[in-house]
């Protein structure tokens, strides 16, 4: 008997991860699905294509296959399995996924067949195959820009995303789709809405995918997000700093009137709690203080600088270095 190689089969790696499999069997079975392509061996290819999944979706087959494979690699002439060879897991579970069991590969029911050959049960005994000719959507993957304000407050916003669809031909055709999408206020940077349906269409009476859209902030001129958090830098004068001031803090559609204690220096914060973005519990508003110096000072202040200097002769910010 021949010997079957599933991955070229589904053309991927042998190290290909379930996520690959899988995707490269959708692309696959929808290019081959019987009930919408054109090509003259479809219906065989759909069924190669399914024998091929059944085994390689599933971890325990697949090692076993994996040894087979092996084996059979260096094998010359027929493929013989390895003396006293017998699937362990077999496909006690039942149910095929999109092909007819009936017309497997020798090779398959030689290596994986013994349920079947036993007559055991899980959809297999007496004949009792089922076919399957539905094929559920692709998901689709978008992602939206929002700015800042919009996805604090909430927005309607326009997605436009693009699906693959089969014609009337069974040939592979893109075509875009434009949605409105209502976003609810508090939604941050890499969290997904999902929109059901709104994916790549079915064959038969297999349902559409979904929309799954990831969400991006664009930069702010003034705020940067944390989680929840939303901070600003707040630039307070040396005498603000020293003496303690109120100040007007921007905040997220609006301002606030915040103290500034006495002594602050350059990295302070000032927590405003339930400030930042909506949720349960809501973030805080983090306002982090720069002592900004003018660029250059009247004789007045410089002065008033020298007397100070004087005045604090026994403060030196950088004790620390020394030893």
């Amino acid at each position: 008997m021949d010997f079957k190689d599933y991955y070229a089969v589904l053309g991927v790696s042998e190290s290909a991860s379930p996520e690959e499999i899988k995707k490269a069997y959708r692309k696959l079975a929808r290019k081959y699905h019987p009930d919408v392509s054109a090509e003259e061996d479809a219906d065989a290819r759909f069924r190669e294509l399914g024998e091929a999944y059944e085994v390689l979706k599933d971890p325990e087959k697949r090692a076993e296959y994996d040894q087979l494979r092996q084996y059979g690699a260096n094998a010359e002439g027929a493929f013989e399995p390895p003396p006293g060879w017998q699937s362990a897991s077999g496909f006690a579970g039942g149910g095929y996924t999109d092909a007819d069991a009936r017309q497997f590969s020798e090779f398959f029911e030689q290596m994986f067949g013994a349920e079947r050959r036993g007559g055991s049960a899980g959809g297999f005994a007496g004949g009792g195959f089922r076919q399957h000719r539905d094929l559920r959507g692709e998901d689709v993957h978008a992602r939206l820009a929002l700015f800042l304000e919009e996805a604090f407050h909430g927005c309607e916003k326009q997605v436009a995303f693009d699906v693959q669809e089969t014609d009337g031909r069974g040939r592979l055709r893109t075509r875009q789709k434009t949605l409105k999408v209502k976003i609810p206020a508090g939604m941050r940077e890499g969290q997904h809405i999902r929109l059901k349906g709104q994916g790549a269409p079915g064959v038969g009476a297999g349902g559409p995918g979904d929309l799954f859209i990831e969400l991006q902030l664009a930069p702010h001129p003034h705020f940067t997000v944390e989680g929840r958090d939303v901070v600003i830098v707040v630039p307070v004068a040396p005498w603000e700093a020293a003496l303690g001031a109120t100040v007007t803090v921007p905040t997220v559609g609006s301002t606030l009137n915040v103290k500034v204690p006495e002594g602050s220096t350059s990295g302070r914060k000032l927590r405003l709690r339930g400030k930042g973005f909506p949720g349960e519990p809501p973030g805080d508003q983090i306002v982090l203080l720069q002592v900004a110096m003018p660029g250059k000072h009247s004789p007045e202040a410089e002065k008033l600088y020298r007397q100070l200097a004087e005045a604090e002769s026994d403060f030196n910010p950088r004790s620390r270095f020394e030893r």
